[in-house]
């Protein structure tokens, strides 16, 4: 596998960016928008999702970098959570919800497969080298 020398060259973290650009312009519709408590934790959430994959990359260490994955994996299931409560009180439709939805599961899973190579990675080796050999 080739050396990742950026957490901008990680799928999952290009995948969520991509997600947080959709919920911002979801959350911009006018009833949403004016809920405001709702329309900001979906933000807070989908943010959280790049933002702990790049922190975790940038910290020292497979371990650190592991946990921060967690994290990121954890505001995925959260953002999910505040999609369906988002579809059911009317703010978007099922097609949109549908949508985001998968989205959110596909970064869970590839998060999910990173975690366990990175495990992997430190149980097969007394110090593992900075990660960094994933996609």
């Amino acid at each position: 596998m080739a050396k990742i020398s950026s957490f901008e060259e990680l799928e999952a973290w290009k995948k969520a960016v991509e997600l947080c650009e959709l919920v911002y312009n979801q959350t911009n519709n006018p009833t949403l928008n004016k809920d405001f408590a709702l329309r900001d934790q979906l933000r807070k959430s989908a943010i959280s999702i790049p933002s702990n994959i790049a922190e975790g990359f940038e910290r020292e260490g497979n371990s650190q970098f592991i946990y921060f994955l967690v994290i990121a994996k954890g505001s995925c299931g959260e953002l999910r959570t505040q999609l369906y409560l988002t579809q059911k009180i009317g703010y978007i439709d099922n097609e949109t919800h549908e949508l985001l939805k998968e989205k959110c599961i596909t970064i869970s899973k590839q998060l999910s497969n990173f975690i366990k190579y990175l495990k992997s990675a430190q149980q097969n080796s007394s110090k593992p080298s900075s990660l960094k050999t994933f996609n």
